[in-house]
């Protein structure tokens, strides 16, 4: 009986013990006290990045990191808008000088059509120094540690430190001429080397020669052998980029592209020292993963210090990195926001970075919501608009955000979606005669007053939400009037009490009569007008409430749409024969400029008959004419009035349903200051800064353990043994009598 009293006794410890560990406990997924550290903690859902290295690199989901680490020439002010143009590594945004085909000087205000070569001389910014790294190591004499080693020696390397000595230089001219050149590389996917070669003088050419000199040095290899000798671009020069001297760059590119300014705000204009290139070619390194495209080496305010794939990157601060002040000036309302309040002290503010992988959404929206995660993800202007659109949908989580501080700015993406028509269609098209034209044309216009984006993308699919478009130009540019009551469009919506509203539905039906479809029907032949919305996806039920709106907004005019849904594949195969009629598309800015988006309807970029970009396959000779002078203007009255006739003739021929301009809006916790959402900024990490013992306190407050089970557990043991208590008593009793008996 003794071991019953035991076992109790055994059992009330373990619940007690249970209990204490339960009330002690700490749901953090980050180590102990790492709250307390300058550290900002966000995730990633993808898979880890592919490539680090700024010739390769040209997917969302790499630039959190690489925009940290590589610094081209350019870079975009962080708080204004439109987005302005600052230098970077550059001392100045500098304005090129043009020569005619003689190489003789021209006027800076020559007409484009004269211009043959543009040259830009570029001061480079002295005193940066590219982040500590074993490929700038030296001896005592002044040889390099690490660019002679054998398969052996990088044996037992995952990583960069684990080699123990590192160095570092200074930038140079050259290092931006190396990066030119490395474009032409057979060794890497390079994104831009089409681009950039159709501009730079020499560059087609350079890539023959860097292509025949790579063969060369493969010659007799395996070809599946990872370890490639270094290609060493120093040795072929490269008419279109030089040096002049240590910290001034030239750059010719072919004729006048205004647009070439935005090219260097991209990581394709960053430095990449020779070096990095040499250090990696080595052999063993590409099989223990140690390659540019993983492990950059830049002048950025961070270095990658750990890769593990798909689970977790960190970067910490480069302890050599240049001085560089927060601004002090941006828009209006940036004083009143706090985004002023960090004016001219030094960046970055945060000595460490952790992304780590968090693959499905209701976790991580979780983790932040309990304030384990800083900024959802860096760069990703969704969250913010989602987060929203769940206050909007419940007052508890409203009132718990707005307790907590959440930060949520919102503002217009510089991106656009639109429904078009292809003009080769006979039916939505530009028609065959003079009379077929401006039947069609009103079509097209009836069915773009009827689709009402307002409602569809501003008060139903919140999730998606935007501000109606009366262009294809969003905010954020020059030349876009967006939000301007001037800026209307005024074949869908016209002005009533100073307000821009949508024109009614009966100025639908009036053009719907007039193009021969009186509510919906032709009127030779009586038939329902069937119309075909070629979508780029299958109809799953995420998308189908989508379509069955759309369906029913051109039901409205009595028009029949149906669905021809496929996968992008073969929509894609589709829109290239032009055998599509209406479709659904979007695009995000490549650089902050009019010709970015209007050259969507540009008729020589018909993707049914050039293999472009203008999916409508739009033509109208007096938009391509105004394209064509817009396209060599810099900013000013002239490229604004060009702009605007081509929006009005675009208006009037209603190749798209203008569609909508979804919103970006940034999350951040509390306790992070200067978060302001920007597509063309990438560089945001820099002006970040956190709060650490704030964000330490709230993950306490918010993540108190609920006591209650504990009670009720406590109440459950004590029961527990005073029944067993209770039994035993009556079992001692029990064999007593019977002894005595």
């Amino acid at each position: 009986m003794r071991g019953s009293g035991s076992w109790l006794g055994r059992g009330l410890a373990a619940l007690l013990t249970t209990c204490a560990v339960l009330a002690g406990c700490d749901n953090s997924p980050q180590p102990k006290g790492a709250a307390l550290t300058n550290t900002m903690f966000t995730a990633y859902q993808e898979r880890s990045p592919r490539y680090l290295d700024p010739t390769a690199s040209y997917a969302n989901n790499e630039t959190p990191v690489v925009y940290q680490v590589y610094e081209p020439l350019y870079g975009y002010h962080y708080l204004k808008r439109p987005y302005t143009l600052v230098p970077k590594l550059a001392e100045a945004v500098v304005s090129p000088h043009y020569l005619d085909a003689h190489g003789k000087p021209l006027p800076d205000d020559v007409d484009g059509e004269r211009v043959a070569e543009s040259v830009y001389d570029i001061p480079i910014r002295r005193g940066v120094m590219y982040a500590p790294h074993p490929a700038f190591a030296r001896d005592a004499q002044g040889r390099h540690l690490y660019h002679d080693l054998r398969a052996a020696d990088t044996a037992d390397k995952r990583s960069p430190f684990d080699f123990p000595q590192t160095g570092t230089r200074e930038v140079v001219a050259d290092d931006f001429v190396y990066a030119f050149k490395r474009h032409a590389t057979p060794r890497i996917e390079a994104p831009v080397f089409g681009v950039f070669s159709e501009y730079v003088v020499g560059l087609k050419a350079y890539g023959e020669t860097v292509r025949a000199a790579d063969r060369a040095l493969r010659a007799g290899r395996d070809p599946a052998d990872r370890d490639r000798p270094f290609l060493d671009f120093r040795q072929w020069p490269l008419d279109g980029v030089q040096a002049l001297d240590a910290h001034t760059l030239r750059i010719r590119i072919k004729g006048k592209y205004p647009q070439w300014k935005y090219w260097l705000a991209m990581t394709f204009a960053a430095p990449v020292p020779w070096e990095a290139d040499k250090f990696y070619a080595q052999p063993g390194m590409a099989r223990n993963g140690l390659a540019l495209q993983r492990w950059p080496v830049g002048t950025g305010p961070y270095m990658l210090r750990e890769f593990e794939p798909d689970r977790r990157h960190v970067l910490v601060r480069n302890p050599v990195y240049r001085p560089d002040p927060y601004p002090c000036e941006g828009e209006p309302d940036d004083r009143a926001a706090g985004l002023l309040d960090d004016c001219g002290r030094n960046m970055p503010f945060v000595d460490r970075v952790e992304f780590d992988v968090e693959k499905e959404r209701v976790p991580l929206k979780a983790k932040f919501a309990q304030g384990y995660l800083d900024i959802p993800e860096i760069e990703r202007a969704d969250w913010g608009v989602e987060f929203l659109a769940d206050m909007n949908d419940s007052d508890a989580t409203r009132e718990r955000f707005e307790q907590r501080g959440f930060q949520f700015p919102k503002t217009v993406d510089l991106t656009v979606w639109y429904m078009g028509f292809n003009m080769l269609d006979p039916v939505v098209g530009r028609g065959d005669t003079a009379e077929r034209q401006e039947r069609n044309r009103k079509l097209r216009q009836a069915l773009s007053i009827a689709m009402d984006w307002e409602e569809g993308y501003g008060r139903i699919f919140v999730y998606k939400a935007g501000e109606a478009a009366h262009s294809p130009l969003p905010a954020g540019m020059f030349g876009s009037r967006h939000g301007t009551v001037e800026g209307h469009n005024p074949v869908t919506h016209h002005v009533v009490d100073g307000r821009v509203e949508r024109r009614p539905l009966a100025d639908a039906r009036r053009l719907m009569a007039e193009a021969g479809y009186p509510d919906g029907r032709d009127a030779a032949t009586g038939r329902q007008l069937v119309l075909n919305y070629d979508f780029q996806r299958a109809p799953t039920p995420e998308i189908k409430a989508e379509l069955d709106w759309t369906t029913r907004q051109f039901a409205k005019l009595g028009v029949q749409l149906e669905i021809r849904a496929t996968d992008f594949n073969q929509y894609q195969e589709k829109t290239l024969k032009g055998k599509h009629q209406i479709f659904f598309g979007g695009w995000v800015a490549d650089y902050p400029d009019a010709e970015n988006f209007l050259f969507l309807l540009y008729g020589p970029n018909a993707k049914s008959l050039h293999e472009g970009e203008n999916i409508a396959n739009y033509a109208n000779p007096g938009f391509d004419r105004r394209f064509k002078e817009m396209q060599l203007l810099d900013d000013g009255p002239r490229k604004q009035k060009l702009i605007d006739e081509m929006v009005a003739i675009a208006r009037e021929d209603a190749p798209w349903m203008f569609g909508y301009y979804p919103y970006a809006a940034g999350a951040y916790a509390p306790w992070v200051h200067n978060g302001k959402p920007g597509v063309m900024g990438r560089d945001m990490v820099r002006y970040h800064r956190v709060d650490p013992p704030l964000r330490v306190a709230r993950q306490h407050d918010w993540n108190r353990p609920v006591l209650w089970p504990l009670a009720w557990i406590a109440l459950a043991a004590v029961a527990l043994v005073a029944a067993g208590w209770l039994a035993w008593r009556r079992r001692e009793r029990a064999v007593a009598l019977v002894a005595e008996g």
